[in-house]
């Protein structure tokens, strides 16, 4: 299991320090999250913090795109650090021309799948695919009730990813009381922001989040 701390729920004021603690506790990656105000009803952050993380991180940074038009920008996030990028799928035309886009660019690339979309839209797509995001809340903010149906959607993702080398990744009110149910269903990436970044000591919740997934698995 791969723990991504999102650092939506960090403090921003002391980015660098949250960060250091969810490394030497041992996350996988971070999750950073990049919202435009038009896709999601939220703003975030842009380029110039990513590549402010990507200098005090030897961690992977796995950058989710909640905006309009993802093609126009594939280069720019890639440059500024992304090593796996995630887009939505209800934001694609071309879903498949810009996993390409991304993969040229220099960085995996990922699908994000909304509560109410069927990942049966990936079935032409998964040979392009590394990751598969189930958004288990509506994107846009941290700290939202996990959405049930995405223990059904792990599953159907599960099927469809067969024996490819594609991640399934669930990202939306996880935390110690999902996270065994969560593993159960075929996550192989836990992301998690609040129950973290908002935790009293976040390393150490980075590991109680590993244990109580693993052993599910």
């Amino acid at each position: 299991m791969k723990i991504a701390p999102s650092i939506l729920a960090a403090d921003f004021a002391a980015l660098g320090e949250d960060i250091a603690r969810v490394e030497a506790a041992g996350a996988d990656q971070l999750h950073v999250d990049v919202m435009d105000g038009h896709f999601v009803p939220n703003l975030s952050i842009g380029p110039p913090v990513i590549e402010a993380i990507k200098k005090r991180t030897a961690l992977p940074l796995d950058v989710h795109l909640m905006i309009e038009e993802p093609g126009r920008y594939i280069e720019t996030y890639v440059r500024a650090g992304a090593d796996l990028l995630t887009i939505h799928v209800e934001t694609c035309t071309h879903l498949q021309r810009t996993l390409v886009q991304i993969r040229e660019a220099g960085a995996r690339p990922g699908v994000a799948l909304n509560p109410s979309t069927s990942p049966n839209v990936l079935e032409y797509v998964l040979d392009d695919l590394a990751l598969i995001l189930v958004m288990s809340v509506n994107p846009g903010f941290g700290g939202q009730a996990f959405i049930p149906t995405a223990y059904a959607k792990l599953h159907h993702v599960r099927t469809l990813i067969a024996n490819r080398a594609i991640l399934a990744s669930v990202d939306g009110g996880v935390g110690l009381a999902n996270a065994a149910a969560l593993a159960r269903a075929g996550a192989d990436v836990l992301v998690a922001g609040s129950a973290i970044f908002g935790a009293k000591d976040p390393g150490e919740a980075v590991r109680a989040l590993r244990s109580a997934s693993e052993v599910a698995k």
